[in-house]
């Protein structure tokens, strides 16, 4: 019996020794954080499918829309990593050339290179439904000017939309 005690004393000592160790393990420095937020715009090509749902709803537009709208993206990235982590909410407004405002709202997260190429992925909600967007583009850069051209993937239940978007941002820190 003391020999159980002994040993259930001596792993108990030994993991208040582990856990008092863990805790002066210093963390992770802060992430270095860009603000990369400006104006979208664009054209996204809808499928027959989507065409259809919209009209369910009342919504009668062709199949190519207008978009116009607003990117807050924040980059988060370590020195001399070369990759990057984005994290992008993109709120657009389509079809205002044919009389309609058709509300989107996407949320991103993927990773940039140092050249500018990115890939993201995320959740996508607008008037024809919830999907899932899958978006790849590159980003040139000139001083603290930068030109993105995306082109984003919505497949979803109805139909497929694609987009081609571009704006500009001014790199702010």
């Amino acid at each position: 019996m003391r020999y159980i005690a002994f040993t259930v004393l001596s792993l108990m000592c030994g993991l208040v020794q582990a856990a008092d160790a863990q805790s002066v393990i210093e963390p992770p420095p802060y992430a270095k954080t860009v603000n990369l937020s400006g104006p979208r715009f664009g054209i996204t090509a809808l499928s027959p499918g989507v065409v259809d749902e919209l009209q369910k709803r009342s919504i009668e537009v062709g199949s190519n829309v207008s978009q116009f709208g607003w990117q807050f993206e924040k980059e988060f990235y370590a020195k001399g990593s070369g990759l990057a982590a984005v994290n992008e909410w993109v709120v657009l407004v389509g079809g205002l050339e044919q009389g309609h405002v058709l509300p989107s709202l996407s949320w991103l997260v993927g990773l940039r290179t140092r050249e500018g190429v990115e890939f993201g992925i995320g959740p996508n909600v607008t008037a024809a439904g919830v999907a899932l967007v899958v978006a790849a583009g590159v980003t040139v850069r000139t001083g603290t000017f930068n030109v993105p051209l995306n082109v984003a993937v919505v497949p979803s239940k109805v139909g497929t939309r694609v987009s081609v978007l571009t704006g500009f941002n001014m790199r702010r820190e």
